[in-house]
């Protein structure tokens, strides 16, 4: 009985020490990396939400230009504008801007000092519209054709090109950004798998030469750098994660700014950091392993 207890105590120890001096530093990196990702993939999708609002503003939208004809003051035309446009399907309100208003938008591209009394400044008609079934500029440009008022309709599609443009080139430049870090990660961990697997070549010659196959020794440190890319994975997520909740609860309802506003459901894009990480630090591993392993004798 004692000779059992004796033999159970003396088990063998792993074929790779269970921690190196050399993973804390490959942890920090992978971790950082993973932090920039999950921040890039948050400014992606508070863009996206951004583009989106834009364009969906601007098309719930439109501006009439109405110019007075003659007998006619401009603040009746808006005001008949207004009325006529009030009636056609698929507009929700119709307001016509007082001169003040008009004169508002005008002075920052003529000057203040031009707006004198006797300027015909045109009147203009804001309108909300039905986001379901907006009427088109041609519809509303029939409408007040029909009632004999001069106006121009801009239903701001132009704007719309132009956000919806924009927007698409943030979308892939994010993704640019994602793929680069991607890349860089992959990298890095197989820079790092084949400097330990040079530090550790007595080992593995001494299993290759055991008889052990390339498969179980690429897997001994496909494990090791797998679980090091989930911790890093997890610990670069949870950074942004904290970092992005920081953003959105201290920056109100509009998010980090205005212009990228970050909702709480952006920050479930770090999810997946320990994963993918862990993936990409497994594959990277296995390969450089098997290449090594490869070039023995």
């Amino acid at each position: 009985m004692s000779e059992f207890f004796q033999v159970s105590r003396w088990r063998p120890g792993p074929l790779l020490p269970p921690r190196d001096a050399r993973d804390g530093a490959l942890v920090f990196v992978v971790a950082v990396l993973c932090f920039l990702a999950c921040l890039t993939a948050f400014a992606a999708l508070a863009a996206n939400r951004a583009a989106h609002g834009w364009t969906a503003q601007l098309s719930g939208s439109a501006t009439v230009v109405v110019r007075a004809r003659v007998n006619e003051t401009p603040d009746s035309a808006a005001a008949r504008a207004a009325e006529t446009l009030a009636g056609v399907r698929g507009v929700v309100e119709a307001q016509a801007l007082p001169r003040e208003k008009a004169e508002a938008l005008l002075a920052p591209w003529i000057g203040a000092e031009a707006l004198v009394d006797d300027l015909p400044t045109p009147r203009l008609v804001t309108l909300e519209l039905d986001p379901k079934a907006p009427p088109t500029a041609t519809i509303l440009d029939r409408a007040l054709r029909a009632a004999g008022i001069d106006a121009t309709v801009d239903d701001h599609s132009r704007w719309i090109a132009d956000i919806e443009r924009a927007a698409d080139i943030a979308r892939f430049a994010a993704l640019g950004v994602f793929a680069l870090i991607a890349a860089a990660t992959a990298a890095v961990i197989a820079f790092a798998t084949r400097a330990g697997l040079a530090a550790r070549r007595d080992v593995i010659e001494v299993l290759h030469f055991s008889g052990a196959e390339a498969r179980f020794i690429a897997s001994l440190f496909q494990n090791r750098f797998a679980t090091m890319g989930a911790l890093a994975g997890l610990l670069g997520g949870a950074g942004a994660a904290i970092i992005g909740a920081l953003a959105r609860y201290f920056g109100g309802g509009a998010g980090v700014v205005p212009v990228l506003p970050l909702a709480w459901i952006d920050l479930l894009a770090a999810l997946p950091a320990p994963v993918l990480a862990a993936l990409i630090a497994g594959v990277s591993a296995r390969l450089a392993a098997s290449r090594i392993v490869g070039e023995m004798p």
